[in-house]
């Protein structure tokens, strides 16, 4: 027999849902952690690179293309 799944007379197999197990995360959702670091380090990847991308394309540095507007 699977889970979630009842034979009835006649050999009948009647599906029913698996309803998943339900748990309450104690961990520390604000402030200095783990998650809150990993987050912000790979946003700053993100600028960095696209700051590099930035300069490659227009040949101009940020401040250079900021001032050129």
């Amino acid at each position: 027999m699977v889970r979630g799944q009842v034979m009835e007379e006649g050999g009948r197999a009647n599906m029913y849902a698996v309803e998943p197990k339900v748990y309450v995360d104690d961990t520390q959702q604000f402030g200095f952690n783990a998650y809150a670091e990993k987050l912000n380090g790979r946003l700053a990847m993100i600028g960095f690179v696209s700051v590099l991308v930035l300069e490659a394309v227009t040949g101009h540095g940020v401040i250079g293309w900021l001032t050129s507007l």
